[in-house]
């Protein structure tokens, strides 16, 4: 339950650092209950007196968010997840000359493109190379996203993969992660401008205080903080302590330069136990954002608290990896046809040792490089339990629904037989069986940093 006052203080205050006008024009198109919603097309426009913009239908969401270009713009990481993949997929079909313009200048883009969104200088050939992709590639992909006019834009809601936030700052998008939650009100952490970092979520903004506690859990006290759960006093004593502090079930620590980094949920914090990677800390959700970050790769579940290395559940993007094997004349049944062919486990194993060798860079988490992986044989799906409404995956649920797989990859075998209970589109109810081949992937010696 929140007050007037909690939710204009924090409107208020999100308006104040960056710099929110009555010119701002916005997209309505979350769930009305929903806090963020109520933020930022409720509380915000009172605070700012900007416009709101509503779609025609939940169907026309995207061509809507193109005709009215917004100027301020939210979205989870699954919404901009999700936007990259149908550019890929869509310049995977383009002709060999765009396919090779797009990828010439995209890496010109991840080179120059977030230090020229910092406000940092680049030279000169860097910086006219940057304005012919921006003309003859960006622009145009902004446009096409719908964010051609998008002076602000922030993620939240779960982490966002670094390489994914890279990608929308590389070609000219103010993407900028913002950290809160339904009881602060959403607005705890923001990013300024020119210090949007991939690995935080900004500093703690007008009226906040945060502390960590010595199980690394965050503390914030805040004015935007929840007056109580709704009938539920002893809920409300769990996460208020009586001098005012929030327990907000994260783990993280404050860098050097004051910003906030988030590991994982408090709870799902482990530790690697055994074997060269003894005691390293082991962050399940932030392993499987850097594996989805890969347009291939739809669905990923993390293993690995107190075992000697780390396993994954992973699943494919049928619809991106069904372009890819067209294009491979890769013929296949179905999902679970296609997610068996050895190309395409080929395919993730890839991926798979790129998030290894990413990791390898981290000496926080260098432990929790991908050890076996398997391709699941259907999709995740809510409502066979295995993901939230919101699509979070329910990590505990999925490891105990598919204990022989998890025992299998932990145990040497190089494939499992497995046959699970589905529920289909139209009610009814049947299974779906598989033997899943066990990938072994290749992991990198952690790299020390220099001093």
């Amino acid at each position: 339950m929140h007050t007037h006052h909690t939710l204009l203080d924090r409107a208020i205050a999100g308006k104040s650092f960056d710099k929110l006008t009555s010119q701002e024009e916005v997209l309505a198109y979350m769930p009305l209950a929903w806090i963020g919603q109520n933020i930022f097309s409720y509380a915000q426009w009172l605070a700012c007196g900007y416009v709101v913009n509503c779609p025609e239908s939940a169907a026309t969401v995207m061509i809507d968010l193109k005709e009215i270009g917004p100027t301020y713009y939210f979205a989870p990481p699954r919404i901009f997840e999700g936007l990259l993949t149908n550019v890929m997929i869509r310049m995977e079909d383009a002709s060999r000359i765009k396919r090779s313009a797009f990828r010439f200048f995209m890496d010109v883009a991840k080179r120059v493109g977030p230090t020229l969104m910092d406000g940092k200088s680049v030279g000169l050939v860097d910086r006219l190379l940057y304005a012919v992709g921006n003309f003859i590639v960006y622009g145009p992909l902004r446009n096409t996203l719908g964010f051609s006019r998008v002076r602000v834009a922030y993620t939240a809601g779960e982490a966002i993969g670094p390489d994914l936030f890279t990608f929308y700052r590389s070609i000219g998008i103010n993407l900028k992660q913002l950290y809160g939650s339904t009881e602060t009100a959403v607005f705890v952490c923001l990013q300024p401008d020119h210090e949007a970092k991939a690995d935080t979520v900004g500093v703690p903004i007008d009226g906040v205080e945060i502390k960590v506690s010595d199980s690394g859990e965050i503390l914030v006290k805040s004015p935007g903080l929840l007056k109580e759960y709704y009938k539920n006093p002893a809920a409300t004593a769990e996460v208020l302590t009586a001098d005012g502090w929030y327990h907000t079930g994260d783990a993280g620590f404050l860098d050097a330069g004051g910003h906030l980094k988030i590991i994982d949920r408090a709870k799902d914090v482990g530790r690697l136990m055994g074997g060269a990677s003894d005691g390293a800390m082991f962050a399940p959700k932030y392993v499987e954002n850097k594996l989805k970050f890969f347009p291939f790769i739809k669905e990923a579940v993390a293993f690995g608290d107190r075992r000697e290395q780390v396993c994954a559940f992973v699943n494919i993007d049928f619809e991106a990896v069904g372009n890819w094997a067209e294009r491979q004349n890769l013929p296949y049944a179905g999902y679970t046809d296609l997610a068996a062919k050895k190309e395409v486990l080929e395919l993730v194993r890839e991926c798979v040792e790129k998030v290894n060798a990413d990791l390898a860079a981290d000496t926080l988490l260098a432990g929790s490089q991908i050890s076996r992986f398997l391709v699941l044989h259907k999709e995740l799906d809510a409502d066979d339990g295995e993901l939230t409404r919101t699509r979070k995956v329910r990590r505990g649920y999925i490891g105990d629904k598919y204990q022989v797989l998890v025992d299998a990859l932990y145990g040497g075998k190089t494939e499992q037989f497995i046959e699970t209970a589905v529920k289909f589109e139209d009610g009814r109810s049947g299974s779906v069986s598989a033997t899943l081949p066990i990938v072994d992937a290749k992991t990198f010696p952690a790299l020390q940093k220099a001093a």
